[in-house]
């Protein structure tokens, strides 16, 4: 391992880490927790990240749709690639690229997207993976995706 990633392996450990650990201890739901660990990493403070990403917990309002985790990481991947109201629609294409390589490496390793499957829900299946694993993946897959994109 070079050691480009085998720092990347330990920064994006200890965010996942600390992510889970704000979910665990500080109650933060999926979303809050992964875009608040990664918030320093795209220049924004955790409270305003904490704000903007509560009701996306339990995947969207409770509904258990979109996963809050892979929403929370949307969110730091926005905050990284948008160009913002000085240049409207020039940076979308490349977010929208950054989202895609998110969401296909979390869909990978977990099969799915959406909360309820995820949890097991009303599947029959039993549960794909933990909150605190989807917290993981998506905190790790968003370190990657940064450090690429940087």
């Amino acid at each position: 391992m070079t050691d480009t990633a085998a720092n990347l392996t330990d920064r994006a450990a200890h965010l996942a880490e600390l992510a889970i650990a704000l979910r665990a201890e500080q109650g933060y739901n999926c979303a809050q927790a992964v875009a608040c660990a990664l918030a320093p990493e795209v220049g924004i403070d955790a409270d305003t990240m904490y704000r903007l990403s509560e009701g996306f917990g339990s995947g969207m309002g409770g509904t258990t749709e979109t996963c809050g985790a892979i929403s929370g990481a949307i969110m730091v991947l926005s905050q990284m690639g948008s160009a913002g109201t000085e240049a409207p629609g020039t940076t979308k294409a490349a977010t929208y690229r950054l989202v895609r390589e998110l969401v296909e490496g979390f869909r990978k390793a977990n099969t799915s997207t959406v909360c309820r499957e995820l949890k097991g829900i009303g599947t029959g299946q039993g549960m794909l993976r933990t909150c605190p694993g989807c917290i993981e993946d998506a905190v790790v897959l968003s370190c990657r995706i940064i450090d690429a994109a940087r």
